[in-house]
């Protein structure tokens, strides 16, 4: 299993409200983040997104980071960056998170990167692709 992980947090509480893990090995969408989203929709489908912070291992994809800014989560905080993962062997799209955030008026998002960075780029260096 890739070590794609992703996990909200209240950001007023801070408890976790939903983990995800890559299971692309049954979907091809099925990434981390995806997961925790789909998660927290079905144990909580009426709450406020604005609330929560979304953390994860690497960097979203422009896919995940399109979910993330649909939800209105305002701020994700992640370990490896997307040139990272392209160094160390992982196949990925050039389109990096800030971009996919840039290019959405109508959401705000904070990126926060490099978050555990050694240890996560250590995760993907050691992982089976």
């Amino acid at each position: 299993m890739a070590p794609f992980g992703s996990m909200l947090v209240d950001a007023e509480t801070g408890e976790i409200v939903a983990e995800g893990v890559s299971q692309t090995a049954e979907n091809p969408i099925w990434h981390g983040e995806i997961d925790a989203l789909n998660r927290f929709v079905d144990k909580c489908p009426e709450a406020d997104w604005t609330r929560l912070r979304l953390y994860t291992t690497a960097e979203p994809c422009c896919m995940c980071q399109g979910a993330i800014l649909w939800t209105g989560i305002p701020e994700v905080a992640y370990g490896t960056s997307i040139a990272t993962l392209q160094r160390l062997g992982w196949g990925q799209i050039e389109i990096s998170a800030g971009e996919v955030a840039r290019r959405a008026p109508f959401s705000a998002c904070k990126l926060i990167g490099s978050v555990l960075e050694d240890e996560c780029d250590e995760l993907f260096r050691s992982a089976p692709r």
